[in-house]
């Protein structure tokens, strides 16, 4: 951009905090085309300025140096145009609301962030939104009843849909169950099953497609353009706009359960055996077919174990509950006992754990299966039980309530997963602990679970948690995966009940509808929603080194038969960690680069050593670290005014380049902030902030040799609710500097 103008809001106190004049200077050192100060921009006047002399001076560049990029978005946004790019720069919250009014600091920094945001705008570039040819289709995989809601829930809202499931049948494990829990007042008792109600309407509907005794072959593509081809008898080709993926779960392998009893007495059986007999109208043991007398519930037979699931799987209390009641219906003779170590009935299914405690011949108390004994009659041993230590409860027949594996990745291979790390935990061999987290590692990653058949370089597949469940941030958007434009759903999504699984189908089918409708428009989904910016690639530098495909959280390169990568800017989310990756800096977006970046830090004006003005550079993540911040300033809070913000798109776009450009520039220290990372609490880019840890741990030795501290260097963690910490985190790394004295290539 070479006409550029500067746009300075002097209200909200921004003009009795700094020398509006001498950050107007700033703008002209430069040499700006064009200054204003207006006391309110937001306002018509304000903006009826900017357009005013926008078009007087033939501008093509618009710095606003005003409020956050948060506040007022609806009455800036429309200033940016096809010729015109702008870019805001927080005075407000990061300089005037913070820092001490009518101080030199202050005024400085405000000099700083407009020279700052200008070298930022000298290298954007106008860009036009991508224009492709989109499918309005959602493919629904699995027909369970997540499978069917999202069908549904897509159709209504006036998108085509192909619903794919393996079998012959639509259903899912659910249509094999006489009922549900209750999802209706007074929530006491089972109620019908929904699913056939479910399929005729799926069945009927003229916007849905029903493939049953169907696969995938392959998927191609990327959001909008997916390319699918299915076996089976239809044998399709087709394109879709969006995936739901509702493959549900599976029981858990009862085999794996002998010290409960299974395997030892056919009177062992699990909760699946049992709805058989529910179904059928009636409960025998299997032994003889006699009729029992007291059936024992055991609750998490194989969940919240650490030899087996670790996890709960949700849906076993409510669903022994309604088993329990069941069998009352059936045979009010039967006595029924259930085994919890707590059981778990959240929210309204409070009123249905009470109903069902308040049956004749119903007894459930707390305690641990250390065993069942299958000696003739059965014995469930219990231990730490509220009945007492070493008590023996007699049974006709044991239901295990075993726990579910999610349907995202071969059972087989996910019992691998679980052997080899409790293999790794408690091994008293060190080459088996080294060996087994080894293989644990390598199949969290696992290559390929082969239900989607993905044409993508990092596997066939969705990529997984620990326990096989496929990642998202689930604070912040639920059904996302690393793949854009597909959406876990279901119970292959997270252990749930019958209804949570229902909310989740809709939930997907509406986010795939909305990614369907944000790629026409050429706009990013979450966490970037509307961002219509895309990297572009100089090949022509590039080495194949490969770090880009490889380090993208969501796949988005593929390479060709050399290496090279090849871009799908629909699966792109935005977040330049490719940018951050190369060592050959090919990568870029229209206004956001490594080169940018760099210009801003070069801008900066370092103060000589006796002036004894430290600089400290903090790269701020805008997901969660900058809004953290603006939240403090908001709040009152302040900060060390030595410190330079520059928000960045993700830790993880940082460049190495940046750090070196700032300490041979003279800055005394650079703080990079950024999301938590890990599975309890994901980057907003899956990897970003972990990502940027592991590069930066190789600058220590770097920085050593330059005779610099590796301690100027810092990374912190956070997350957007820790706003109180944001200025704390800033002035002790002021502090630390401060004491370990001002930089040696200062003035060089």
């Amino acid at each position: 951009m070479d006409k550029l103008g500067v746009f300075l809001c002097t209200g909200c106190g921004i003009a009795d905090a700094v020398d509006v004049d001498k950050v107007i200077e700033a703008a002209n050192e430069r040499k700006c085309a064009a200054t204003l100060t207006h006391a309110c921009l937001c306002a018509p006047e304000g903006l009826a300025a900017i357009r005013s002399t926008v078009a007087e001076q033939q501008l093509n560049g618009v710095l606003l140096a005003a409020c956050s990029e948060r506040a007022k978005a609806a009455e800036f946004s429309p200033l940016a145009g096809d010729n015109l790019v702008m870019f805001r720069t927080a005075i407000r919250e990061h300089c005037t609301w913070s820092h001490e009014a009518g101080h030199e600091d202050t005024t400085m920094l405000a000099q700083d962030m407009v020279r700052m945001g200008l070298a930022r705008l000298e290298g954007m570039k106008a860009f036009t939104r991508l224009q492709e040819a989109i499918s309005d289709t959602v493919l629904v995989v699995g027909g369970g009843r997540t499978g069917l809601e999202a069908a549904l829930a897509a159709a209504g809202l006036g998108h085509p849909v192909v619903l794919v499931e393996l079998s012959d049948r639509l259903g899912g494990r659910l249509a094999d169950q006489v009922s549900v829990a209750p999802e209706e007042p007074p929530y006491e008792a089972p109620q019908a099953n929904p699913i056939p109600t479910l399929i005729d309407e799926v069945t009927a509907h003229d916007q849905i497609k029903v493939l049953t005794s169907t696969a995938i072959v392959a998927i191609d593509g990327q959001p909008g353009q997916f390319k699918v081809r299915l076996d089976g008898s239809s044998g399709l080709e087709l394109t879709v706009g969006a995936i739901v993926q509702a493959t549900g779960a599976s029981p858990y392998d009862a085999t794996r359960l002998g010290h409960l009893g299974y395997g030892a007495s056919p009177d062992v059986v699990t909760s699946q055996e049992l709805e058989k007999m529910l179904v059928a109208g009636r409960v025998a043991c299997p032994s003889d077919g006699r009729t029992p007398q007291r059936v024992v519930f055991v609750q998490c037979a194989g969940s919240r174990d650490e030899s087996h699931l670790r996890y709960c799987s949700s849906e076993c209390c409510i669903n022994t509950l309604r088993q329990v009641n069941e069998l009352k219906r059936i045979n009010p003779g039967i006595s029924s006992a259930i085994i919890h170590k707590d059981l778990r009935a959240p929210g309204l299914m409070e009123h249905f754990y009470l109903a069902t405690q308040k049956n004749t011949g119903v007894m459930i108390t707390r305690g641990e299966v250390g065993g069942v004994e299958a000696n003739g009659k059965l014995k469930v041993k219990l231990q730490h039980s509220l009945l007492g230590d070493d008590v023996a409860l007699d049974a006709d027949l044991v239901v295990l309530a075993t726990g579910m594996v999610p349907r995202s990745a071969d059972g087989e291979r996910i019992r691998e997963l679980i052997d080899c790390r409790h293999q790794a935990e408690h091994s008293e061999s060190s080459q088996v602990r080294e060996t087994s987290a080894k293989r644990a590692a390598e199949l969290v990653s696992h290559e390929g679970t082969e239900i989607l058949h993905l044409s993508y370089r990092q596997g066939p597949d969705l990529p997984t948690l620990r326990y096989g469940f496929p990642d998202s941030h689930f604070i912040c958007f639920p059904y996302e995966t690393r793949r854009t434009g597909v959406y876990a759903a279901g119970t292959v999504h997270a252990p749930m009940e019958s209804v949570q699984a229902a909310e989740d189908g809709i939930g997907a089918a509406m986010k795939a509808v909305q990614c369907i409708e944000m790629a026409k428009r050429g706009e990013a989904v979450h966490p970037r929603a509307g961002d219509t910016s895309y990297p572009d690639f100089f090949l022509q530098r590039c080495t194949q080194c490969k770090r880009c495909t490889e380090e993208c959280p969501f796949g988005t390169l593929n390479e060709d038969a050399k290496g090279t990568p090849q871009l799908n800017v629909l699966r792109c989310r935005r977040c330049g960690i490719c940018m951050g990756a190369c060592p050959e800096r090919i990568i870029s977006f229209p206004d956001y680069s490594v080169h940018m970046v760099a210009e801003m830090i070069k801008a900066m004006e370092v103060p000589e050593d006796f002036e004894e003005k430290p600089r400290i550079l903090a790269l701020m993540c805008e997901n969660d670290a900058v809004p953290a911040l603006e939240a403090a300033a908001a709040n009152g809070a302040t900060w060390n005014p030595w410190v330079r913000v520059i928000p960045i798109r993700c830790l993880g776009s940082t460049n190495i380049v940046w750090i070196a450009e700032a300490l041979s520039k003279g800055i005394d220290g650079v703080i990079l902030v950024g999301c938590k990372y890990g599975d309890d609490y994901q980057c907003h880019y899956v990897r970003g902030s972990e990502l940027a840890n592991t590069r930066l741990g190789n600058v220590g030795e770097t920085l050593q040799r330059l005779a610099l501290e590796p301690e100027r260097i810092k990374v912190v963690e956070l997350s957007h609710d820790e706003f109180d910490r944001v200025p704390k985190v800033l002035d002790d790394f002021a502090e630390e500097l401060e004491a370990m004295g001002l930089n040696p290539l200062k003035g060089f």
